[in-house]
Formats: C-alpha cells, sequence, structure tokens
C-alpha cells in the first residue's frame, strides 16, 4: 500500500487542478458479470479496501446479475468505475458518448493485450469441432459479452457458413447468462458446447494464464482435463477499465495510479481483480475499441 500511496502523491500532484471539483462523498465501482455475485465481490474487495482508503471516502461494490445493469449503471451515473469488455464497452458508448472514459487495460504476460473467445465442450462428448454441433445445444453468455456473444455470433457464421438461429445448424442456441454459467452448463452436459473468456497463453490444463476458465479452475468448479477446444476466435482487444467522465480530475488521476500501480504494490490483488495471471494494468484510449464499436453499431442495426 506505501508503494501505491507513493505514486499517488506523485501523479496527482500533477494532474489536480488549481480549481477542484465538487468532492465525492462516496465511490461506486460496478463489477460486471461472468461468475456468480459473491466471488466477484471476494475477487474485488482487494480494490474496494485500496480505493477507500486512497480516495478517503466509503467506497462499495456493486455485482449486478448481468451485464446491462453495470451498462445502465455507468450510463445512469450511479456507478463510477467498472472494468467493462470491449462490447459492453461499445454498448455503454454508443448510448451515452460522455458517460465513461476507457484509461487502463490488463496487460497479459507477453505484454499484449488482447484476448480469445474460446469455443469449448466436454471431451467425453465427442465434440471436437464447430462442425460435429449439427443438432446440438450451444451456449452462449450475455447478450452484452464480446467473446460470450457479439464476436463468436460474428465470426463462427462467417467460417462455418452457418446462422446462430436455434433448429439451423445448431439444434438450440441459449443465452447462459454469463461465463460462469456457460462454462457449469458444459462441463455438466446441460449444453454441448459454449463459448467464453481466455487469453490462449499458458497451459489449457491451467485455464490459460487468465480468463474465465482459469477462474473456473481457481474455484474448483471444472477439471480442465474434462473439456476440449473446439474453436478460437481472432485476437478481441481487451476491455478497459473506465471511469465517469464527470468525476473530479483528481479521483481520476488517483484511480489511474492506484489500479495502474497494483502490479507492483500487490500482486495478489492484480492476480484477483484481472482474473489470473498478468502484468497488470496499463493506459488505453477510445481510439482501441473503434473496431469494436462497430461491429456492435452493426450488430444493434441487424438484430
Amino acid at each position: 500500500m506505501k508503494k501505491i500511496l507513493a505514486a499517488l502523491v506523485a501523479t496527482t500532484a500533477l494532474a489536480t487542478p488549481v480549481l477542484s471539483q465538487e468532492a465525492i462523498t462516496e465511490f461506486r465501482i460496478g463489477l460486471l458479470g461472468g461468475e456468480n455475485a459473491q466471488d466477484r465481490l471476494n475477487s474485488n474487495e482487494c480494490l474496494r479496501a485500496y480505493a477507500e482508503e486512497t480516495l478517503g471516502v466509503e467506497t462499495k461494490l456493486f455485482a449486478p446479475a448481468d451485464y446491462a445493469g453495470v451498462i445502465q449503471g455507468l450510463v445512469g451515473g450511479t456507478l463510477d468505475m467498472a472494468w467493462l469488455g470491449a462490447s459492453s464497452y461499445a454498448a455503454t458508448y454508443l448510448q451515452d458518448p460522455e458517460a465513461v472514459e476507457p484509461v487502463l487495460v490488463k496487460i497479459n504476460l507477453d505484454g499484449s493485450y488482447g484476448y480469445h473467445s474460446i469455443g469449448f465442450a466436454r471431451k467425453d462428448s465427442g465434440v471436437t469441432k464447430i462442425e460435429d454441433l449439427e443438432g446440438k445445444a450451444f451456449g452462449f453468455g450475455d447478450p452484452n459479452s464480446t467473446s460470450g456473444y457479439l464476436i463468436p455470433s460474428i465470426e463462427i457464421p462467417e467460417q462455418f457458413d452457418v446462422t446462430m438461429e436455434s433448429g439451423d445448424f445448431f439444434g438450440e442456441v441459449k443465452f447462459t447468462g454469463g461465463h460462469e454459467q456457460t462454462i457449469v452448463a458444459v462441463n455438466n452436459g446441460d449444453i454441448d458446447a459454449g463459448v467464453t473468456w481466455a487469453d490462449g497463453q499458458g497451459d489449457w490444463e491451467d485455464g490459460y494464464n487468465s480468463g474465465a476458465l482459469r477462474k473456473a479452475v481457481d474455484a474448483g468448479l471444472i477439471d480442465m482435463n474434462d473439456l476440449v477446444q473446439i474453436w478460437k476466435s481472432n485476437t478481441i482487444p481487451e476491455g478497459p477499465v473506465v471511469l465517469r467522465k464527470s468525476l473530479p480530475a483528481d479521483v481520476k488521476a488517483k484511480m489511474v495510479a492506484l489500479v495502474g500501480g497494483m502490479y507492483e504494490a500487490d500482486r495478489d490483488c492484480t492476480y484477483a481483480i484481472s482474473a489470473g495471471e498478468s502484468l497488470g494494468f496499463q493506459p488505453i484510449t477510445h481510439d482501441a475499441y473503434l473496431s469494436v464499436i462497430g461491429a456492435r453499431e452493426a450488430k444493434n442495426k441487424s438484430n
């Protein structure tokens, strides 16, 4: 914590304007879906405690049931910060370009900030590729998920000349509610295959270095030896940590310094808030998400 506070002093001394904006009385962090609410709260408790000490105001975590809850909280100004997926950021931006600004992105162990949508099935199902899923049940996560819906719903039809309509190629296409729900549903045999997110680096047996599969392994929900990868998307830009645009400049500077300095200050907290192994968080801008915003806008028009 001392390292973080030292960085904050140096950063905010330069960033805080002479005429400060109205002080905040609390700080609210939204936690995107993907795992059950209590696990999300537990994983981010260290961030909440650091933020409360750093800002000097009560800091609260909010874990809505779905992605839309976080998006609407940011658009409505009832949330101050969140780590969004790229599609969720696009949805927020398309509703209100002035609601939030992207400030940081998670960095993989190789220095990149990309990840993948991963198609997977049970190893004992006999499914080893998308073509094996004709007439079978396929699961998406959440309609606002990048890897759990947007990208696979575009790339799979393009690559395999199929539609994602139930009863066409796939016997049933359904939304499970989130990444963890998809993983559990496939693992339990409730659906034949689904998609989730992972950095695609490291070992499959570990759930890769970071992502929803790694979180599920850490939670003891699955044994990766029971699952097999059947598809992998093109690289997707990792979603941004966003802050409400109307926050006071000094608050924004402190939170950017806090999260940006977390890797050096507290590796365990970094692991918890970044869904596995990473090099922490580095600055990012809106321009990194222009392609995803375009894809999201086109998808909205086609629906």
